[in-house]
C-alpha cells in the first residue's frame, strides 16, 4: 500500500495489492483523472493515458492552446469553468456569478483516516491499515478552498472519498450542489446497475446499457428511500457474478442522494454520487466550512460477487463499530404480528413465557406501549409508558423478562409526531414543515424538526429515561414517512436549502449521542421497511429491517438484492404467519426459516398459536441458526442464480439461490428457493463457487431426511453442481415432492480421502 507523489510529472499514484487510482495536476492546476482499475506495474508517469485532441469545444485560454476542459477526464469537474458536462461542483458568490476555477494548492499524506465532523465514515483501527490523500485547490479571487480527501485501505479495492469546502477570503458563497465523488471514465461501454423499487419491493436489480445522456437513480423524501439505493455500479457487458470488470459506488449517507452516470457524445461516461442537488443549498459565511458525506468506490475484475464481497468486508469490518460488530445477534421475537396495538402486559409476559421455552433470546414490544395508543393517529412525541396496557410502567416486565433469561427490546419513531400527543400540543413549533400552509401527513404525523438542538435534546432524555430505567437492550428505530415542504423558522430564508441536510446531521446527532450513552445498547434501523437501508445507518445501527415485506419468496428477491451492498448480519429477516400479510401466500415453517437464516434471524408470530409440530421445527431452526451464524455472519457469499434474470427459458423455473463461504474455504451453507414449480421440468443443476478445486466436501442436506450424498471435489461442484430432484422432475418415487415455495439447503464440508 502506497500514495506516491511525482514531483516532476506532479502526479498522486494511490496503490495497493488490487488497485490503483492516478490523477495528475495540469498546467492550469486543474486534475486531471488518468486511472482507475486493477493495480499498475508501472510507478512512473502516466500522463499519456489522457489524450489532448483538438475538437470543437471551449478551451480553458488562448494561451493554453486547444486544452479544453469539455475533453479532458476531471478527478472533481466544477460548473462555471468551461466543462459543459454535468458536474460534481455548482456554486455562486453573492454576485450571483458561478465562475470558479480551483487551482492546484497542495496536498498531505497521512497515515490512517481522520473522521469526519458529524458524519459517519468507515475507519482505520491502527494507522498502518490506511493512508489518507487530502488535495487542496483555491480559488483566490473568490477566496474559495476545496480539499479532496481520498483513503487508500491496505487490503481492500476501495478508496474512499469526501471533499470540504471553506470560504477563506471575504465572499458569502453559496454551494448549489456537491457531489462526494465523481470519476470519469474514457469510455461508456458499461452497463448501470441499480437497486430500485417501492415500499415493500424494495432493492430490485436493474441493469441496463449506459446511452447518450445523463441517468441514474436518487431520493428527495429526506431518506435514501425504498424507491432507489444508494448504491450504482457499472459492469461489462460481459461481466457476470463471477467474471469481469465492475466498479461500484456507494453513499455513507441517509438523506436525498443522486448517484448518476453521464455520457457524451464522444462516449466519455462520468459516474457521481453525493448529496442531491434538488431541495439543496448551502450558504458559507466567511471562515465556514462544508464536508460532503463519504463515498466509496470500488472495483472489481472477477465479477459482481467480488465487488460485493467488498463492500460486505469493508462495511461489516470497518463502518459498524461498537461491541455488536462482528457478533452473532440476539434470536427475537417481535410481537408486532402477535398483538398488533393490542399490547398488554399480561398478554406479553404469556408471549415471553413460551418464547424463552422456544430458545429465542430477546422479545421486542412493538407500537403501542406508549402515551394513549391504540392506532397509528396518536401519541408519536409522548415516550411514557401506556398506564392502561401496563398500569406498573414497563420495569415490571423487563424485570421478568430478564429473569425468563430474554433480553427486552422496544419500539421507537423518535423522529415523528401526532398531531393527538401531549408533546404537539406543547410544541407545535417543532414540527419540520412551513406551518402558514397546509401539510402534507402521512399515517397521521408529522416530522419533528431536527434541526432544532432543542428538539433532539427532548428526544435524546425522554427515551434515555424509558431505557435507562427499564434497562431496555435494544430498540428498533423506525420513520414511516418522508420529509416535505420542509421549513423552519430557524432558520433565515437563504439556509432553508440547507435544511434536508441539516435534518440528516440532527438524525446522526440524535442517534450517536444515545448511542454513547447506552454503549451496549443493540439499535436496528427502520424507516417503513428500508426506507433507511444505506451505509450511514450502519455507523450507528449494525442491522436494518430491510422490508415490511416478510414473505419469505418476496424476501428472497430483496434480499437478494440488498447483498449487491450489503452484509448478511446486517439484514434483519423474521418467520412470519401464514397467509403472508402483504401477499397472502402459504410457505412451510421451514421455507420461511431457510430464508430468514441468511441474515440477522427471529421470529414476527404468537407463539400461543403454534402447534406441537411447529414447535418442535422452531426448537429446531434455532439449534440450526447458531450452528452456523458464525458462517453466515462472516463468511463470502457468492450469488448463484439471481431471481431478476430475463433470459430464462420458457421451462426455467422461478428459482434463486445463493451461498456463503468460510474464509478459509473449508465450508459452505447453500440456499435454494423455488417460487413456482412445473411439470416434468428439467433437473436444475446448481453450480457452486468459492470451494476450492483441490478439497474434497461432504454435503449434508439440512431440513430434508435425505441418504447422504457422494463427497465430490471443488472442481466438481463448480462445473457439473449440485443435481437438484424433487417432484417436479417426473421422478416415480421423490424424496421431495413437487410443490410451489420449494427451499433447500446444503451444508459443505472438507472431508478426508
Amino acid at each position: 500500500m502506497s500514495i506516491s507523489y511525482l514531483e516532476q510529472n506532479r502526479q498522486f499514484h494511490l496503490r495497493n495489492d488490487s488497485i490503483s487510482y492516478v490523477f495528475r495536476v495540469l498546467e492550469g492546476g486543474e486534475l486531471n483523472h488518468l486511472y482507475f482499475g486493477p493495480r499498475l506495474r508501472d510507478d512512473g508517469p502516466l500522463s499519456d493515458l489522457q489524450e489532448i485532441l483538438f475538437r470543437d469545444t471551449l478551451s480553458v485560454s488562448d494561451d493554453r492552446g486547444v486544452f479544453s476542459l469539455e475533453q479532458i477526464r476531471q478527478e472533481y469537474p466544477v460548473a462555471g469553468s468551461g466543462d459543459l458536462r454535468p458536474c460534481a461542483l455548482t456554486a455562486h458568490d453573492e454576485r450571483g456569478s458561478h465562475a470558479i476555477r480551483l487551482s492546484y494548492a497542495g496536498y498531505t499524506i497521512t497515515d490512517g483516516k481522520p473522521p469526519l465532523d458529524g458524519l459517519p465514515a468507515t475507519y482505520a483501527e491502527h494507522p498502518g491499515e490506511a493512508q489518507t490523500l487530502d488535495v487542496l485547490l483555491r480559488d483566490d479571487q473568490i477566496g474559495l478552498e476545496m480539499t479532496l480527501s481520498y483513503t487508500l485501505f491496505e487490503h481492500a479495492p476501495v478508496i474512499a472519498r469526501s471533499m470540504r469546502l471553506t470560504s477563506a477570503g471575504t465572499h458569502d458563497i453559496t454551494i448549489e450542489g456537491a457531489f462526494s465523488a465523481s470519476l470519469d471514465l474514457p469510455d461508456s461501454d458499461w452497463d448501470m446497475i441499480t437497486l430500485t423499487s417501492a415500499w415493500s419491493r424494495e432493492c430490485n436489480v436493474e441493469r441496463a446499457r449506459l446511452r447518450t445522456g445523463l441517468q441514474g437513480v436518487s431520493s428527495l423524501g429526506g431518506r435514501s428511500s425504498q424507491h432507489a439505493n444508494p448504491f450504482i455500479a457499472l459492469a461489462r457487458p460481459n461481466t457476470t457474478e463471477s467474471h469481469g470488470d465492475a466498479i461500484g459506488m456507494t453513499l455513507v449517507y441517509s438523506g436525498n442522494f443522486d448517484a448518476d452516470v453521464a455520457v457524451d457524445t464522444m462516449s466519455d461516461a462520468r459516474m457521481r454520487i453525493g448529496i442531491n442537488p434538488d431541495l439543496f443549498s448551502w450558504h458559507l459565511a466567511p471562515g465556514e466550512s462544508f464536508q460532503t458525506p463519504e463515498a466509496l468506490l470500488a472495483y472489481s475484475r472477477n465479477g459482481l460477487n467480488e465487488l460485493s464481497q467488498t463492500f460486505h468486508e469493508l462495511l461489516r469490518t470497518r463502518l459498524v463499530r461498537g461491541p455488536w460488530r462482528g457478533r452473532r445477534r440476539p434470536i427475537t421475537l417481535n410481537t408486532w404480528e402477535a398483538f398488533y396495538w393490542d399490547i398488554d402486559e399480561e398478554g406479553m409476559l404469556e408471549v415471553a413465557r413460551q418464547a424463552a421455552d422456544l430458545g429465542i433470546e430477546l422479545v421486542v414490544v412493538d407500537d403501542g406501549w406508549f402515551g394513549h395508543r391504540d392506532w397509528n393517529d396518536t401519541s408519536l412525541g409522548d415516550w411514557t409508558p401506556n398506564r392502561e396496557k401496563f398500569p406498573n410502567g414497563l420495569k415490571p416486565l423487563s424485570s421478568q423478562l430478564h429473569a425468563l433469561g430474554l433480553k427486552f427490546g422496544l419500539w421507537f419513531e423518535p423522529e415523528m409526531v401526532n398531531p393527538d400527543s401531549a408533546l404537539y400540543m406543547e410544541h407545535p413549533d417543532w414540527v419540520l414543515g412551513d406551518t402558514t400552509r397546509e401539510l402534507s401527513i402521512s399515517r397521521h404525523q408529522y416530522p419533528l424538526d431536527l434541526t432544532k438542538g432543542e428538539v433532539r435534546d427532548y428526544l435524546v432524555d425522554a427515551m434515555s429515561r424509558v431505557i435507562g430505567e427499564n434497562d431496555v437492550d435494544y430498540i428498533k428505530w423506525n420513520m414511516n414517512r418522508s420529509l416535505s415542504e420542509v421549513f423552519s423558522d430557524r432558520w433565515p430564508a437563504e439556509r432553508q436549502g440547507e435544511l434536508q441536510h441539516r435534518y440528516v446531521l440532527g438524525y446522526y446527532d440524535l442517534i450517536s449521542r444515545l448511542a454513547k450513552r447506552f454503549p451496549d445498547l443493540l439499535i436496528e434501523g427502520c424507516s417503513g421497511g428500508g426506507g433507511r437501508t444505506d451505509p450511514g445507518i450502519l455507523a450507528y445501527a449494525p442491522q436494518t429491517w430491510i422490508s415490511e415485506n416478510t414473505d419469505a419468496m418476496e424476501r428472497v428477491r430483496i434480499q437478494y438484492g440488498t447483498s449487491f451492498v450489503y452484509p448478511l448480519d446486517s439484514m434483519a429477516a423474521h418467520v412470519t404467519p401464514v397467509p403472508n400479510a402483504q401477499t397472502g401466500r402459504v410457505a412451510s415453517l421451514k421455507t420461511r426459516g431457510d430464508v430468514a437464516m441468511f441474515g440477522v434471524f427471529g421470529y414476527e408470530l404468537d407463539p400461543r398459536t403454534l402447534t406441537d409440530d411447529e414447535r418442535r421445527r422452531i426448537h429446531w431452526q434455532i439449534d440450526v441458526v447458531k450452528r452456523f451464524a458464525p458462517l453466515i455472519g462472516n463468511g463470502r457469499l457468492y450469488r448463484l442464480l439471481s431471481p431478476f434474470r430475463r433470459d430464462q427459458m420458457p421451462f426455467d423455473p422461478d428459482d434463486a439461490a445463493w451461498m456463503v463461504v468460510s474464509d478459509n474455504r473449508q465450508e459452505a451453507l447453500v440456499g435454494y428457493y423455488r417460487t413456482r414449480t412445473g411439470v416434468n421440468m428439467p433437473v436444475r443443476h446448481l453450480r457452486l463457487q468459492g470451494l476450492r478445486d483441490d478439497l474434497r466436501y461432504a454435503i449434508e442436506e439440512i431440513g430434508f431426511d435425505m441418504p447422504p450424498h457422494r463427497p465430490r471435489y471443488g472442481d466438481e461442484l463448480a462445473q457439473v453442481g449440485l443435481a437438484l430432484v424433487d417432484g417436479s422432475n417426473c421422478d416415480l418415487h421423490p424424496q421431495i415432492d413437487a410443490g410451489d415455495n420449494l427451499s433447500r439447503i446444503f451444508h459443505l464440508r472438507v472431508c478426508g480421502d
